[in-house]
């Protein structure tokens, strides 16, 4: 669906974000894209959407060249950026207004999802930061687009909004559709994404899915560190040290922890992109 190569991006020639970086996401998932503040995030989504463009090499989505704005292409993209911008207008009226640019958009499915959101019947300029960005979210999965791109979704939203949130994307994907979602605040979307990409200073460290995590690492908390054993990386909680290991034949399989996963790949660069590239 979305191919990478060789592309270079920076917002000056003098300084490069990404040099000759090689990326591929495919239908069917959905992802997580996950990296410090600065790292680069929502510069690679802009990538994706059209709104940047590649200094060097090639991007493709859906076979086509995003940088040339073909409408058959647009159609099939929808992003919400992290800081939103609405006009002063009925929340109905900017649902219009957004409608023919979207031709499998259904306007049940926005009304259904604002009322799943307990979004107000009113103009957005009475709105909270909250309700605003629910708003965005509820177009986006009504246009039913092929890629949906979310910078950093939950920020605003309160605990019931996450969870609503969680069974909308659980909802809406299918084998058609990918959904790439910026986030730092890994656990409220973390039982949702099932490939992870992790970026760190213009590299990618990992493109690889969840299940080949488990496959290869063992999450733990242990009362102890042992002096004999080799880890990836580890961190003391008030609770003992939690570890992430290299699982051999002898280590059960464990749950995921993406946050600790996440500071083990930033942590321990090369240990990390040793196993998974």
């Amino acid at each position: 669906m979305i191919q990478f190569n060789n592309v270079s991006f920076g917002y000056s020639k003098q300084k490069l974000l990404y040099a000759n970086i090689n990326l591929e996401l495919s239908a069917g998932s959905v992802y997580g894209l996950l990296g410090k503040n600065g790292a680069g995030k929502s510069t690679l989504l802009k990538l994706m959407a059209g709104l940047v463009y590649p200094q060097q090499g090639k991007l493709s989505v859906f076979n086509a060249d995003p940088t040339k704005r073909d409408p058959s292409l647009m159609h099939e993209v929808f992003f919400i950026p992290e800081e939103i911008d609405t006009p002063a207008i009925h929340l109905l009226d900017f649902g219009a207004e957004h409608m023919p640019f979207y031709p499998k958009f259904n306007n049940d499915q926005f009304l259904h999802y604002l009322k799943e959101f307990d979004i107000p019947m009113t103009n957005l300029n009475n709105m909270s930061f909250g309700q605003k960005k629910k708003v965005w979210i509820a177009l986006g999965m009504a246009s039913n687009a092929s890629l949906i791109i979310l910078d950093e979704p939950t920020n605003g939203l309160d605990i019931p909004s996450k969870r609503k949130l969680r069974k909308l994307i659980a909802s809406v994907i299918n084998e058609d559709t990918c959904m790439i979602i910026s986030t730092h605040q890994v656990k409220d979307l973390d039982s949702l994404i099932d490939k992870i990409i992790l970026v760190d200073e213009g590299e990618i460290i990992v493109n690889t899915d969840t299940e080949s995590i488990t496959q290869k690492l063992v999450f733990k908390l242990l009362p102890n560190i042992s002096t004999t054993e080799k880890y990836l990386y580890n961190e003391s909680s008030l609770a003992g040290h939690l570890i992430v290991k290299e699982r051999t034949l002898d280590d059960e399989a464990t749950k995921l922890d993406l946050e600790l996963f996440f500071n083990a790949g930033i942590n321990n660069k090369d240990g990390i992109k040793q196993l998974f590239n």
